[in-house]
C-alpha cells in the first residue's frame, strides 16, 4: 500500500438503527445527508474514495481539481454528515468512505 493509500477505515456498521418510514426523523435524515451530497465536488469526493481501497491522503485536492480550501470544506461537509472519515497520519488527513452511512442513504431515498 503506498503512502497516499492506507487502511484507516473502521468497520462498515449500519448506521442510526432501522430506517424510518417516514415522519421528521426521516425527512431530517435524509434531507442532511442529500444535502451534503448536493454539490458536484462532493459527489466527485465520494466517487473517488469508493472506487479506492483504504484511505486516501494527498490524491483529493489533484483529482477534485480544487483548491486546497476549497476541497477542505467540501471534506468537512461529508465528514459532518458522517459520509467520509478522516485519520490523523502525521501531517496529513487521511480520508476514506463511510460505506454504512452511504449505504443508509440509498435506503432512505429508496424509501422515498
Amino acid at each position: 500500500m503506498s503512502d497516499r493509500t492506507r487502511a484507516c477505515c473502521p468497520p462498515a456498521v449500519l448506521a442510526n438503527g432501522p430506517i424510518p418510514t417516514g415522519g421528521e426523523d426521516y425527512e431530517r435524515e435524509l434531507s442532511a445527508l442529500a444535502k451534503a451530497l448536493g454539490h458536484p465536488a462532493r459527489v466527485r469526493v465520494v466517487r473517488l474514495l469508493s472506487e479506492r481501497s483504504g484511505c486516501v491522503c494527498g490524491d483529493i485536492v489533484d483529482e477534485v481539481g480544487l483548491a486546497q480550501s476549497t476541497v477542505s470544506q467540501h471534506l468537512a461537509v461529508l465528514k459532518e454528515v458522517g459520509l467520509i472519515h478522516g485519520d490523523v497520519a502525521g501531517p496529513r488527513v487521511c480520508y476514506c468512505l463511510a460505506l454504512d452511512v452511504l449505504r443508509r442513504f440509498k435506503m432512505l431515498a429508496a424509501a422515498l
